[in-house]
């Protein structure tokens, strides 16, 4: 699915060296540096677990914060 994506001049300028650099074209080197980027991510959001954290409008009861937070019996 085809996005229309606006960068920086200094970002559109480093892909531009990397594509004379590498052969790929542009678009495969974004590709790969959203997948490699936003698996990174996900890894660094597991382990500060906000993974575990719950859905909007759910709100955790006072016990449950004041457990977590290690303020409660």
């Amino acid at each position: 699915m085809p996005h229309l994506l606006r960068f920086s001049r200094d970002i559109d300028s480093r892909l531009e060296y990397l594509c004379q650099q590498t052969g790929m074209g542009k678009s495969e080197l974004i590709e790969r540096c959203v997948d490699v980027g936003l698996a990174d991510f996900e890894a660094q959001l597991l382990m500060e677990g906000a993974g575990r954290r719950p859905a909007q409008g759910v709100k955790p009861s006072l016990d449950q914060l004041l457990r977590e937070s290690g303020l409660g019996a």
